[in-house]
């Protein structure tokens, strides 16, 4: 029997900068608890405070009951201690779909639904962005940028007959969601050269982190962007439902 149109809702938690640590153990482990009816979990970079095992360890431990998939990047602070690898090791084996430049596709309530995972990079909003040129430490940092571009543009194709499809990234990916932020430090806080693929493959929801001071609520064209940060969420995790096929507007 076809499933009910109603039952074909899928309820989507995301955040970012957990920033997890022992000193935020229970709160953490509270507010899993509180979307306990949640269908999926994006969490959207700076899942540890300063970048080590351990604190990638507190967050398995605090999912480890959920009934619901949980789907991960990496953000700035996960990198800080050179333990990125040995961190996606860790979350990987304790049940956390971490995805660094890639996609997953899983099947929730009857209804694919296709994750596309990239921690995005700096360099800037129109007009003022960072150019491929001058020093070679500075045309690094774009190309990094344009490997991440990359990496979301093959991870979108891949989801690309998903009945739902979803992006989380650490980086902004547009000018808006980190407006509240200081404009000087703009240029750290995503680029704008990620719209590019977002717009042509438009996703169903597209989440960020990473600008604690910035605005929840963005789009990019007709594809809506939500700034997940905890501290924009004022500590609290965001849920939001999506109905497949039909896809209504975003809260």
């Amino acid at each position: 029997m076809p499933m009910a149109e109603e039952d074909r809702s899928i309820r989507v938690a995301a955040v970012g900068d957990i920033h997890c640590r022992e000193a935020n153990r229970e709160p953490l482990a509270r507010s899993i608890a509180a979307i306990s009816d949640a269908d999926l979990l994006l969490i959207a970079g700076d899942i540890t405070s300063h970048g080590t095992v351990e604190e990638a360890q507190i967050l398995c431990e605090v999912t480890a009951g959920v009934d619901f998939p949980v789907f991960a990047v990496l953000g700035n602070h996960d990198l800080h201690a050179g333990q990125a690898k040995e961190i996606i090791e860790t979350l990987r084996a304790g049940g956390i779909d971490l995805l660094d430049g890639t996609s997953a596709i899983s099947e929730i309530k009857g209804v694919e639904v296709g994750v596309v995972g990239s921690r995005g990079f700096v360099g800037g909003f129109a007009p003022h962005h960072l150019p491929d040129f001058g020093e070679p430490s500075l045309r690094a940092v774009y190309e990094e940028t344009s490997r991440e571009v990359s990496a979301l543009e093959a991870g979108l194709s891949e989801v690309a007959t998903c009945q739902i499809r979803l992006v989380v990234l650490h980086y902004s990916p547009l000018r808006a969601t980190v407006e509240g932020e200081p404009p000087e430090i703009f240029p750290f806080l995503g680029s704008d050269r990620m719209a590019r693929p977002l717009l042509e493959h438009g996703p169903d929801l597209v989440v960020h982190g990473h600008a604690h001071e910035g605005t929840h609520e963005g789009s990019i064209g007709e594809v809506p962007v939500r700034n997940v940060s905890l501290p924009v969420l004022g500590g609290e995790i965001w849920i939001t439902e999506l109905n497949a096929p039909v896809h209504g507007p975003i809260p």
